[in-house]
């Protein structure tokens, strides 16, 4: 639709507003609610002020999955490459990443999963992006001297691991999760973390351990 035929009066909204609503939507309800007429009736703004943001339906698509893959294979990629002291410090940033939404939009990650099942072309960008963040973590075990299977099967059972969490939708409390942690971090590293490296973990996550039994 030309820009030209469309009314010059009332709020068309921006891209990121059109962009947040269908991201809710594909959250909350799965992809096939993702429709323009849905989204006109979730902002309560015309159809025709779509668009002004965007070419047609695909366009918006592409930009969720772009969306996606900035909200958590960045993220997780910049956890792998994060300054550490030692290995399990390492590690410990790659687990924090998945704890903060910030760093890895975990409910988005579920529904471009879902979404993957009945889209071949979104199943390829998953493919590429899994390759990507495995790679991420494969450097990261290389820089902390693994090496051929021993570095792959490493890298492999980290982010299993932690899409397991995803796909399942695990649901811990924080205490029991935190609890596994420094399990979790020497079954992947072959090292305990440091109480120091717990500790300063906590304090990133905001995370009071239970001293009552202490």
């Amino acid at each position: 639709m030309e820009k030209s035929s469309l009314p010059e009066t009332g709020w068309r909204g921006s891209r990121d507003v059109w962009l947040d609503a269908a991201h809710g939507l594909l959250v909350e309800t799965g992809i096939e609610s993702v429709t323009i007429q849905s989204l006109s009736k979730r902002l309560k703004i015309a159809r025709t002020s779509f668009y002004w943001h965007f070419e047609d339906r695909q366009s918006l698509l592409t930009a969720l999955a772009d969306r996606w893959a900035a909200r958590t294979t960045a993220g997780l990629i910049a956890a792998c490459k994060a300054f550490a002291e030692t290995k399990s410090e390492a590690m410990l940033n790659v687990i924090g990443c998945f704890l903060d939404s910030k760093a890895f939009d975990s409910g988005l990650e579920f529904a471009i999963r879902s979404w993957a099942q009945s889209d071949p072309q979104i199943m390829q960008r998953l493919h590429r992006e899994d390759s990507l963040r495995l790679d991420g973590l494969l450097q990261l075990f290389h820089r902390w001297d693994h090496a051929g299977i021993d570095a792959e099967t490493r890298a492999r059972t980290v982010y299993l691991t932690q899409i397991g969490y995803i796909s399942m939708r695990v649901n811990e409390a924080a205490a029991i999760r935190m609890a596994r942690i420094p399990s979790y971090v020497q079954i992947y590293t072959g090292v305990f973390p440091a109480a120091r490296e717990i500790a300063r973990f906590h304090a990133q996550h905001n995370f009071v351990p239970d001293q009552s039994s202490a």
